[in-house]
Formats: structure tokens, sequence, C-alpha cells
């Protein structure tokens, strides 16, 4: 029958298109059927598998469980570990039977394997934690799963969004779209990490200017001498400034002098700017690569070389990894002002401290012979020992008070007292001083030190992936790799911006191929870069990645719609060069407005999910497309609103025939989302008083109306 346009909702023939008021912009069918979509299940306050198994009664062909606790389970957070061996082949026995696909969600309260505290430090204990709850969730989808993705959120670190390094890249077109706040580029602050320990050493803030010598250097045209004697001129050209002491003599930068100003009787101080500190961290860089490859050459000895402020990159596997950053220089100027304090320090107290001992030697030596002198003279020439003793101690004591040694023994008690004095606070003074630049061989921007250890503990995690997707070959078990899937999480961290998840990536995988090849020492590095690839990848969450939206620089020059636009240009193509680079193993869906974290259904929200899931489509994304309600829980029907919202979202087809809307005919969710679920339609059951009594329900608990 011809639809007329004139059916009422009470005719079997009445197809009605519900769209909240919001036409759906449909680009037709992209490709996606149901079977492709997933739910993800919280396992907290919900009862086990019992509850699992009610999920599966609409028909969901693959389902995520989600962990919401960690440490020792509770009824309100699970953990992998309350589900012991009957409880999980259970699992395995209701996923066979519904033929389900079972992916893993680690525990949701960990943020990233960093190790960061909210103090701002690292701490190796903290990040052991954070790594032992993903084994557990490993371990568990190995067995439940037989393979497949296991989430993990990345949250590394905090760190400021406008000048993060992919926002500053020279020639890409969305430099500098992104700010938190106005200003934020001239008010961040960054840390700088004891890498002996993890500990925050302090803050480095652009707004601060750090007061410091201006150290003595030839000029151009200005001669000096090198460490051999030799006499150099100094042209103008050089890479690096030339350092020289007052004698015009050639100094090591840990040993450079501030400038004399002789006009104003002192020393020259300045306040450096953070881009000075850019220009010093260069200058440090640039040396600390010309030391690590004259170390490597053979050509610096390594006494010289522990000395030095680039003892840091000793073992750098590559000159390109090399790296001083701003963060860093402003603290080893603040640690160099302290070194060369205690330093002055220790000389004041060493004064003439040779001299003392000299003087004290010379007294004990006087000692002896008066002392024997003493023993041997009467008393009526002991006057002329008083005598004596009196010009030797330079007059300060009365000819007649005392016998000379008494007068000697209270000298060099006195010399004593004064070499002890001079001794401590010199001692103490050089010991701070070596502190000082010991701490400066020693720091490192929070930012690299936390990516390098994340990128360890990821490594590990997936050796532990890597040997359980072994174990399942071994056993029979074995459906696909288990991987570690790093997810976007909230761009106030490190791992959210699509560029930072894949730095992470890249680097994981980097430390697990050296893992490998340390742990199998017959294993070629294709072979290690292939279990890599297989076992590192990323959880892409659309969600999370439009909540980038709230940060968007709008030009003031274009319209709403187009700074809209804009950024939806900017998500797109983020996710295309993701898929392109095969990054993508796992993916997530949910909507938001761009603020918060709330789990909308797909097209209840503006993230552009059709076009994202299109362009994975087109890519060759064939995995898992796990749908995360959250809000529909609380605003609708429940979490499998979600699901169906989805579903009419991306105009995917009921049946392979029938009249509808859709872009081939064919009835879709859109159709009947709204109208089979939670609105009247033609009779096929009864209902009303002529429904059954409340006494009966069917056993999965579904009303019958």
């Amino acid at each position: 029958m011809a639809y007329d346009g004139y059916s009422t909702p009470m005719d079997r023939e009445f197809e009605h298109n519900h769209s909240h008021g919001a036409a759906i912009k449909a680009t037709g069918d992209i490709g996606v059927g149901i079977g492709e979509l997933g739910m993800s299940l919280g396992l907290g306050p919900i009862a086990g598998p019992h509850a699992i198994k009610t999920k599966l009664h609409p028909g969901i062909r693959k389902l995520e469980f989600v962990f919401m606790g960690q440490g020792k389970g509770s009824g309100q957070g699970h953990t992998p570990e309350q589900y012991g061996a009957k409880q999980r082949q259970a699992l395995i026995e209701m996923g066979k039977v519904n033929r389900v696909d079972f992916t893993t969600h680690s525990t949701i309260g960990v943020y990233g394997l960093a190790g960061m505290d909210q103090q701002g430090n690292f701490s190796k204990s903290s990040s052991n934690y954070s790594l032992n709850e993903v084994k557990r969730a490993i371990e568990f989808a190995a067995d439940i799963s037989q393979g497949g993705p296991v989430v993990v959120h990345t949250g590394e670190f905090s760190r400021p969004v406008a000048d993060a390094d992919w926002n500053q890249k020279a020639g890409d077109p969305w430099a500098g779209k992104f700010e938190m706040y106005p200003e934020e580029e001239k008010r961040t602050s960054y840390g700088v990490i004891d890498t002996r320990t993890g500990r925050l050493i302090e803050q480095a803030s652009k707004s601060r200017e750090v007061t410091r010598p201006v150290w003595n250097v030839a000029e151009k045209g200005q001669k000096y001498l090198d460490d051999k004697g030799a006499e150099h001129e100094v042209t103008g050209n050089e890479d690096l400034p030339v350092y020289i002491d007052y004698f015009k003599k050639k100094v090591n930068p840990w040993e450079r002098v501030p400038k004399l100003n002789k006009d104003q009787s002192g020393f020259e101080v300045h306040q450096m700017t953070w881009k000075e500190l850019e220009r010093e961290a260069h200058e440090f860089t640039v040396r600390a690569k010309q030391e690590w490859k004259e170390f490597h050459r053979g050509n610096m000895k390594e006494e010289d070389y522990r000395k030095s402020f680039g003892w840091r990159f000793k073992d750098a596997k590559a000159e390109t990894e090399i790296e001083v950053r701003p963060e860093e220089a402003y603290i080893m100027a603040h640690l160099e002002t302290t070194a060369a304090q205690a330093r002055g320090w220790a000389s004041y107290y060493y004064g003439d401290f040779d001299e003392q001992l000299g003087r004290l030697e010379k007294l004990r030596d006087a000692r002896q012979i008066y002392e024997k002198i003493e023993h041997e003279t009467n008393e009526e020439e002991k006057w002329r020992l008083k005598k004596q003793i009196g010009a030797l101690a330079g007059g300060l004591v009365p000819l007649d008070a005392e016998l000379p040694t008494a007068i000697i023994d209270k000298e060099i008690k006195q010399i004593e007292r004064a070499i002890e004095r001079a001794r401590e606070g010199a001692a103490g003074q050089w010991v701070q001083a070596e502190q000082a630049m010991e701490q400066m061989r020693h720091l490192e921007s929070a930012n690299t030190y936390a990516i390098k250890e994340a990128a360890d503990s990821y490594a590990q995690a997936a050796l532990t992936a890597y040997a359980k997707t072994e174990q399942l070959r071994q056993d029979g078990r074995y459906k696909k790799p288990v991987a570690i899937a790093l997810e976007n999480l909230f761009p106030e961290h490190y791992g959210s911006h699509p560029d930072e998840l894949m730095n992470i990536v890249e680097m994981s995988r980097k430390k697990m191929v050296q893992k490998l090849q340390n742990d199998f020492s017959n294993m070629t590095e294709d072979k290690a870069k292939k279990i890599a690839e297989d076992h590192i990848t990323t959880t892409f969450d659309t969600g999370h990645l439009n909540m980038w939206r709230k940060y968007w620089k709008n030009d003031p020059n274009k319209t709403v719609q187009q700074n809209i636009d804009e950024f939806n240009k900017w998500t797109l193509e983020k996710v295309s060069e993701m898929a392109k680079r095969n990054m993508i193993g796992h993916v997530h869906i949910d909507d938001n407005y761009g603020y918060h974290d709330d789990h909308l259904a797909a097209g209840e929200g503006n993230t552009p999910i059709r076009e994202i899931v299109k362009i994975l489509k087109d890519s060759g994304y064939n995995k898992e497309m796990i749908i995360e309600p959250g809000a529909d829980f609380y605003t609708d029907n429940g979490g499998f609103s979600a699901v169906s919202k989805t579903w009419r979202h991306l105009q995917i087809p009921t049946y392979s025939s029938g009249m509808g809307t859709g872009p081939s005919g064919k009835r879709t969710w859109n159709d009947v989302g709204y109208g089979w679920f939670g609105q009247n339609q033609p009779p096929y059951f009864v209902f009303g008083g002529y429904a059954p009594s409340e006494d009966f329900s069917l056993w999965s608990g579904v009303p019958l109306e």
C-alpha cells in the first residue's frame, strides 16, 4: 500500500519521523549495521552476570564491561577480581550462546600511568598501583573475551593548552586555535621534576622573570685563550657564547663568572624574560648535543661529562632525544645563582685557611721546644721565655702572665676553633654549591618526564597483554590479540588531544620494542614492532574530543555558524589523520555540547558523530563501536534509549526492505525509534483492561504493554 500522507497513528501503515523538533541532516546510509554497535555496562551497583544477561535481550551483539571500582572491590564498584572462575565461565558461555563479543574497560579510577599525585609529584609506587589495575583488566579480558581491547584512560598530567607543542606548531593551520582562558599563554606555569625522586622542584611561571648575573662573555673582535693557552678571536659567527674569566681565559659553561661593572663597583645582574629563557634553553640544547656526541666518540672524559649540564642525557639513544626546555632553564638559572652564592660563602669562610694551618703547625712545633726548655730551665731564667712567647703571640698576652706552653696552648685552641668554623662553614657551603649543580644534572620538565614514565608503564602493560595473547594461542582459545587501548580523556590533561594520544602510543610502542628485544635476544626489530602495534592502540571517544569545543578560539570576523563549522572541520581532520595512521583500535560513541562528559546519545548534542563514523568506515575500520549511555539513565527510559537513539541518528535500517524514510527507502530506526518505543502504535498486543494481571510478568521483567 502506497503511503498517502493521511494515515493516523492507529493505522498500521502510519509512519512518523520524529526529530525532537530539529531536522536530522542525513547524508545517507553510512554503512553501519546494528551488529557493529555495542553498549557499555558499568559494573557497580548492578548485580553481576544476572544483570548482564538482561542487557543482551534487546539484541546487543557487543558489550563492554566497565569496572567502576579499584583496589578492593565493593558492591558499588566492581573490580575484575570480584568475578571468580565460575562467574567468568558463565560469562564465556553467555557470550557463546548469544553470539556476543565482550570488551573490557579497566577501572575508571585510573587516569594515566605516569604516577602523578595531586601535588604534582610523580611516584613509582603510584604508577605501579595504576599499572596493576590495568593488568587485572587484561587478565579478565583474556579469560572472558579471548582477546580484544582493554580500555585505559589517559590523563597523565595537567598542562596548559595555549602554548602546547601542537598549538604552537609552525605551518599548522590549527596552531593557536585553542585557549583555556584569555591570556593563558602569559600566565601558564610548568612543573620541573627531580628525576632521582620524581619530586616536584618548583613551578616555572612564564609571568615571573628570573634575576641572575650577566655572564662574562667574549665579544665580537675580542681575543681569548683556550684551555691550552692558544689565542683565538671571536668572529660573531659562533654557534654558542664564549664564556671567559677575568683573565680572558675560556671557561666551561658551569664555571662561568659574572660580568664586572667597574663604574658601579659591582657585578651586573639582569631580569630574564621567558623569551630569553627560551634562547638559553636552545643554547643548553645545542651544547648538550655537542657534549653527548663528544662523550660517545670517546673525546670527552666521563669525569668532565659528569660535571656538565648535559649529563642527564647520557643514556639518550639518539641526538634527537636531547632537548632542554625553557622551564628547565628557568630552574637552572635559580640553581646556578644558589651555587654561586654558596661558593662565595665558602670562599669567605675559607679565608686565610691555609695561613691558619701553617700558623698552627708552627705553634705546635714551638710548644714542643718550649716544653723541653721549661723542663730544663730554672725559675730565674723563665722570664726570658715569657718575653719570647709574648713576641710569638703578637704581644697579646702579658709577659709575666703564664709560662710559654700555657700561652701557646691557648693560642692553639683559638686557631683550632677558627679552623673548625672555617672548615665547617666552607665545607657546608661547598656541599650546598655541589648539590645545586647536581640538581641541575637531575632535573627535567614534568611534561617530558611524565610522558617517558607513562610510556614505560604502558609498555609493561602491553607486555602482559602479549603474554596473555600467547597463552590463548597455546590453549587454543585465541580470537584476537589482547591490546591496551589508550583513550583520549579530558582536554585539561595530557593525552586528550589527538596529537598527544598518538605521541604516547608511538613512544609506548618504541619502549615495548626495546623491552622485547632485551627480553628475547633473537627477536628482530620488525617482529617487535608488529607485536607492539598489535598490543598498543587507542580508544577514540567522540564525546571527549568534542569537549575541546569549549576551548576553541572563535574568529571574530566569522559568523557563529562559520566558527562551528571550522571546529567540526578540525575534528574530522584529526579523526581522519588518526585513521590514516592506523591509530584507532576501538571506538566509544557518545555526545555532549562541548562542556562536560554527560554521555548524551548520538545526535542529542553537537558532536558530528555521523561524519566521524563515516570517516572511520571509509578508512576500513571494522572493529568495535561501543555506545556509552549516561544521561539517558536519568532523563529517558534507561541506558538502552541511548542505543536506540544512536541507531536512529545513524539511520540504520531495521529490515532489508520495506517502506521508510531512509536513503534506500528502507524502514530505519528514525521511523520507529520514537514510535514503537515510547509512543502509541497500532495494537499488535492487548493493553489496558484487556492486559493480564500485574501478578504475571515475563521472565525478562519487560512489561507486556
